[in-house]
């Protein structure tokens, strides 16, 4: 193959703070980004935010394998514990020219017997031969999440959805297979992707993945300038720094999967239902979140959900520099709720250390919304 550019040390040292962040913690894993810049141009991506639109064409902050060292030695890895993210962040993992290395990043970690879950989200034509490879793991858990969304407008979307559906039934065929396929339903965009004729062709795709999500996108600052300045049509009147999901098209999502057992609000709730695993995010307190999921992945959930002690939540946190900054307020069935944190990544330290949900105080979670931004949504009471 013929190796993606490596970066200078110049080169990295004018890349946007944020973009040298090789390592850095998101919600549903800790992110590992040595590959950056994507061709795709999807207006919605979140590479506006990380100053990094510009680039779209795969470069490399450094090796594989000093990527993988910098990964596994990070503050915030635990082994057999912390899901990983591979690539989501910055470029597609399965560009011809990405793809060798995350096979190589797949290869390295699976060599060190770690047993973590890994996410790869994907929207690219997949092979026969990445069947083979991604069987040949022995110890990783790895989910396939296809991101899909249907919109056919090619100003917003160039690349189109048909591929990502076409790859997740042909990933999803082999009757005996290693990792795991998730439809990774967005970003859904009212008056964009939100038809009924939409809505039903997500149904009939997500027969054939072990689990589906649905989700809406961010529109942050970067994104909305992005659309003013191109004159797409602007999906929402304000931004916000949470996914938007209206709670009107929330509700016609699960009248149309009324009869579907494999549907989740939440990613990781999607990943660990596929691996018949209890939720590693720990949402199972917020029970208005599980009211739609199957009742062995409910079970499942209740038997690993325990309440942790202000005690507990000091004790893991002792690792963290910020340790000395955190307090903890109250403490419930659903979540701990936290102070002191200048950033979100240790709070995600916490919550998987933990398999149990913390919230910053900052931020706090209204009953009901699921986690989402205000926008579309009546006003509900602080959870």
């Amino acid at each position: 193959m013929i190796p993606i550019p490596l970066l200078s040390r110049e080169q990295i040292a004018r890349l946007p703070e944020r973009a040298r962040e090789v390592v850095e913690y998101r919600k549903s894993g800790l992110s590992l980004n040595h590959i950056q810049g994507c061709p795709l141009g999807c207006a919605y991506c979140i590479r506006h935010t990380y100053g990094l639109w510009d680039e779209n064409q795969p470069r490399a902050l450094m090796t594989d394998a000093a990527a993988v060292e910098e990964l596994v030695n990070h503050r915030y890895f635990q082994p057999h514990v912390t899901p990983i993210q591979l690539f989501n962040r910055a470029t597609e993992p399965f560009l011809p020219k990405v793809r060798p290395h995350i096979f190589a990043v797949l290869e390295d970690l699976d060599a060190r017997e770690l047993t973590n879950h890994v996410l790869v989200i994907t929207r690219h034509q997949l092979k026969t031969e990445d069947i083979g490879r991604l069987n040949r793991l022995q110890h990783l858990k790895v989910t396939l999440l296809f991101t899909y969304s249907g919109i056919d407008n090619k100003d917003i979307e160039p690349y189109p959805s048909h591929v990502a559906a076409d790859s997740l039934k042909f990933m999803s065929a082999p009757s005996k297979r290693k990792y795991r396929t998730v439809l990774y339903w967005r970003p859904l965009v009212p008056g964009l992707n939100d038809t009924d004729e939409h809505l039903a062709a997500a149904h009939a795709l997500s027969q054939y993945a072990d689990a589906t999500v649905f989700t809406g996108m961010f529109y942050r600052d970067q994104i909305a300038e992005y659309y003013k300045a191109n004159k797409l049509p602007e999906p929402y009147g304000d931004t916000a720094r949470r996914k938007i999901v209206p709670e009107t098209l929330e509700q016609r999502v699960l009248d149309v999967f009324s009869n579907s057992s494999a549907l989740f609000r939440k990613t990781s709730c999607a990943v660990s239902y596929a691996h018949n695993l209890p939720d590693y995010n720990g949402h199972y307190g917020i029970r208005e979140l599980c009211d739609i999921c199957p009742l062995s992945q409910l079970e499942l959930c209740a038997s690993a959900h325990s309440v942790p002690t202000a005690e507990d939540i000091h004790q893991i946190a002792r690792v963290l520099p910020e340790a000395d900054r955190i307090q903890v307020g109250s403490i419930s069935e659903r979540a701990a709720v936290v102070s002191g944190l200048a950033v979100e990544q240790p709070r995600y330290f916490l919550q998987h250390a933990l398999g149990f949900q913390v919230h910053d105080a900052r931020h706090p979670h209204h009953a009901n919304r699921h986690g989402r931004a205000d926008i579309g949504w009546k006003e509900t009471p602080i959870s």
